[in-house]
């Protein structure tokens, strides 16, 4: 049976969990990752940079993650090239979790640093 997205639920979880390790293995590294680098690495499913359902993948792990107070770990997933800064839909869903998206830049500066900071110092084997 598919999901919403057209995957198989266990695909879709798995491609989450692969971006989900992936994401964690940058912001350890207090790095970032453009979107379509990170979709190049998912291999239990094939998704584009630009695919819609991307966002969904990446608004999953973020309100997951935001949950956990980790903060939202697709900070770290930005443009490459531009602005290079997460699109739309990362500040959409900032302001559907309660974060303060009247100044956008420091918005995404504070997420992207929270989440470095607690990667960075978590024990690897967390």
């Amino acid at each position: 049976m598919l999901n919403e997205y057209g995957f198989s639920g266990s695909d879709w979880d798995a491609a989450k969990e692969e971006a989900k390790a992936i994401l964690i293995g940058v912001a350890r590294r207090k790095g970032r990752i453009a979107y379509s680098e990170l979709a190049a690495q998912i291999q239990a499913i094939k998704i584009e940079a630009h695919d819609p359902r991307m966002f969904h993948l990446l608004g999953e792990i973020s309100s997951e993650e935001d949950r956990a107070d980790r903060g939202m770990l697709t900070a770290i997933v930005v443009h490459k090239s531009g602005d290079m800064q997460p699109g739309p839909g990362f500040f959409e869903l900032a302001k559907s979790l309660g974060k303060d998206t009247s100044d956008l830049l420091a918005c995404w500066v504070n997420e992207f640093n929270r989440v470095h900071n607690y990667w960075a110092n978590k024990a690897k084997n967390v």
